[in-house]
């Protein structure tokens, strides 16, 4: 099971704005089919509804990872610097 890592507040708001982009990107597909980038910004909107109802995204938990592994080499840097003579 994945730990969720955005709060409820994060969540809404990441469903209402996927679901409005998500609503517009494919009001304009319908309008001009011809054109390719409507397609991204579907797949993206609706990542982003699906973020937003599991509670779960991927790039903050990179970010927290990498944050917490930065943390660990720091005190570990610290720890091999100081010498206690007591």
């Amino acid at each position: 099971m994945v730990r969720q890592n955005i709060g409820i507040i994060n969540a809404m708001i990441r469903i209402t704005v996927g679901l409005t982009m998500l609503c517009y990107s494919t009001a304009k597909m319908v309008r001009r089919p011809w054109r390719q980038g409507h397609w991204f910004m579907i797949m993206i909107s609706s990542m982003k509804v699906a973020e937003g109802i599991v509670r779960y995204c991927p790039l903050t938990a990179v970010c927290e990872y990498m944050m917490n592994r930065e943390d660990e080499d720091h005190e570990e840097e610290q720890q091999d610097g100081y010498y206690n003579p007591s």
